[in-house]
């Protein structure tokens, strides 16, 4: 029933200087400016590669406000696409899952799912032009203390097949769970996993904040221009270097506390299950 991974939705306390640092490092363009009554927030959106960021700022009370009131601000809800988000509602209703109905999207929050620390927002499936130097976004990490059982609830609830999920494990970063692939062709996946080493940096992320989202990964056809954005607007606040052509990470300092995860296009595939759809870079390598 998902078709993609389309956009994310972060808060922050400033949503046009969070608005500009983003068009600033990453050649984005604005896309739209509105209120969303439902959550209290005013939306300043961003059109990213083919995907949009949409960057929440509470005028009231709500979940928005809420979340920045944890000092979680940055990555609040992972957005997904569908074909039809009527029978999306309905699929979920008949689940007992309602969630709140904004301009054309469906939000659905962590209370409303059932999975700690996941929020989803639904919209209609777009194709959009690339704009920028990403070409698109394609995974949210989801932190979990029970990775089976949400990636167990995200295929219940979004009707996925869980035969198309990929196993993940890092002793490097201290985690384990699943990339739920909505489609098995396709990068598009919620990564959902358990940090069980407390002294790396995902493991303390959980245990100050809990389940939670917290971080994306979007994808570029030209790693080297972003590497050289990165140098001339935000030094120090990225880790990569000009020695690799596969990838790189924008801190969350940069972002309005989003960490953004860069990897040279079809090079996730490495670690995604089908490593043989992974084109060689610039060096062949």
């Amino acid at each position: 029933m998902l078709h993609r991974i389309d956009r994310v939705q972060v808060t922050t306390h400033d949503a046009q200087a969070t608005a500009q640092r983003w068009c600033q490092l990453l050649d984005c363009s604005l896309a739209g400016t509105d209120q969303i009554e439902a959550l209290n927030a005013k939306r300043i959106t961003v059109h990213l590669g083919d995907s949009l960021v949409e960057i929440l700022e509470p005028t009231g009370a709500g979940f928005v406000r809420d979340h920045l009131a944890l000092g979680r601000g940055g990555p609040f809800s992972v957005g997904v696409s569908t074909d039809d988000v009527v029978a999306m509602r309905e699929h979920l209703l008949s689940l007992g899952i309602e969630g709140l109905r904004l301009p054309g999207q469906l939000f659905l929050h962590e209370s409303h799912l059932r999975i700690p620390g996941l929020n989803v927002v639904v919209s209609p499936h777009r194709e959009r032009p690339t704009v920028g130097l990403m070409k698109n976004l394609y995974e949210a990490t989801h932190l979990t203390h029970d990775a089976p059982r949400a990636i167990a609830e995200i295929a219940r609830v979004f009707g996925l097949d869980a035969d198309a999920f990929v196993p993940i494990h890092s002793d490097q970063y201290g985690y384990e769970g699943a990339l739920t692939l909505f489609d098995s062709n396709e990068l598009h996946r919620i990564e959902t996993i358990h940090p069980f080493d407390k002294t790396k940096t995902m493991g303390r992320f959980l245990e100050r904040f809990g389940p939670s989202l917290y971080m994306c990964y979007g994808e570029t056809d030209d790693l080297g221009a972003v590497r050289e954005r990165l140098k001339s607007t935000a030094p120090g606040a990225w880790t990569g270097s000009d020695d690799n052509d596969d990838g790189l990470f924008i801190h969350p300092k940069a972002l309005g506390g989003v960490m953004l995860g860069v990897s040279r296009t079809s090079h996730a595939w490495t670690w995604s299950g089908h490593p043989q759809r992974r084109v060689p870079g610039p060096t062949g390598a």
